[in-house]
């Protein structure tokens, strides 16, 4: 703790409500059609997605992929 505060450092964050709070959510999308918009990439161009995260330039959410054996 005396690191954080000696470096004039801050921590932020949001309380975005209880594990069940996040279940009815995802019943809710479900129920109502709800569905995200993804930008998927290969695990080897993780770099890549990370830079693009960022650097602002992906449009909605970055998903990294994994080949299936």
């Amino acid at each position: 703790m005396a690191p954080l505060l000696a470096g004039a450092r801050s921590i932020a964050g949001w309380y975005a409500g209880t594990s069940i709070d996040a279940q009815d959510a995802l019943a809710f999308s479900q129920l109502a059609g709800v569905r995200s918009i993804n930008e998927f990439l290969p695990l080897e161009r993780a770099a890549e997605g990370y830079s693009r995260m960022m650097s602002g330039k992906v449009r909605f959410r970055a998903v990294l992929t994994m080949a299936r054996s």
